[in-house]
């Protein structure tokens, strides 16, 4: 049995898209449409309230195209809204990033002692510390803001200076004592692999940096399998993109988290609060 129907994806802008790469590695055969709310980006500088209104609305417009299965490819919104969600739309199966990157960081650590990098939103809510907690009760975590390295990602500024720079002065109060230092480092914003080689740079060797995005692409694959949603019959499956402003800038800057073009004639624009 074969499902053809796309996977949704949904993130305030465009750092979903490094979870869209790895769906596309992972699962050629799938059609997935990705929708980016480039008009109120970033999420992780809001409430939960917002937050979770946002995430419902993305939803929607993201079930307009009868998608299978839907994947929140943002820290914030997976940390705060993916209860509401699979409620809302039950038997629909949501997938979030945030359990993803904690069962990474928990196999990647050899000292329990784990670091996370997220947005303002995502720290204070606890999520990582909680889905950390739960997975390995014993692993020490330390959490740390980084508001600027969105801001960094989006306008494609992640691996020079100004982003070494900004790595250096958020990573210090993590590091600054080897004592309690963490040898993992959990990028819990799918921004941040974007500025993955600044960061390895200004930290050197011995501490693993976590993308969650492959993680997650293997629990979308079991969920799949799961609910016999998977499709099976053909090897190439497509992409179709939505922004809710600049579809122009979403695709120039999109193609870096991606890591292939994005054709901005392909961008469409859609307005969430008319969904």
């Amino acid at each position: 049995m074969s499902d053809e129907r796309a996977i949704g994806v949904f993130d305030s802008g465009m750092g979903g898209l490094t979870v869209l790469r790895a769906l596309r590695d992972s699962l050629p055969q799938e059609d997935l449409v990705y929708l980016g709310d480039t008009a109120r980006l970033p999420y992780g500088t809001k409430s939960a309230d917002t937050v979770t209104a946002y995430a419902l609305q993305a939803t929607r417009q993201l079930l307009r195209h009868d998608v299978k299965m839907v994947v929140i490819a943002c820290n914030t919104a997976s940390a705060v809204a993916i209860q509401p969600l699979a409620k809302q739309h039950a038997p629909l199966p949501v997938i979030g990033v945030v359990e993803p990157g904690a069962r990474a960081g928990v196999a990647a650590t050899q000292t329990n002692r784990i670091g996370v990098l997220a947005t303002e939103s995502t720290v204070k809510g606890g999520a990582y510390a909680r889905a950390i907690s739960a997975l390995a009760p014993d692993v020490q975590i330390r959490q740390q803001p980084c508001a600027l390295f969105v801001a960094l990602a989006e306008e494609g500024w992640g691996d020079d200076a100004i982003a070494e720079a900004a790595a250096s002065r958020y990573l210090k109060p993590l590091f600054d004592d080897p004592g309690t230092a963490p040898d993992t480092l959990v990028l819990g914003c799918t921004h941040f692999p974007v500025l993955a080689p600044a960061i390895s740079r200004v930290l050197g060797d011995g501490v693993t940096l976590v993308d969650s995005a492959a993680t997650t692409a293997e629990s979308v694959a079991a969920a799949l399998a799961e609910h016999g949603l998977a499709t099976n019959d053909r090897s190439n499956g497509t992409e179709r993109f939505f922004a809710t402003d600049a579809p122009e800038r979403f695709a120039r800057v999109g193609g870096l988290f991606f890591g292939s073009p994005i054709d901005a004639t392909a961008v469409e624009l859609v307005d969430l609060q008319l969904t």
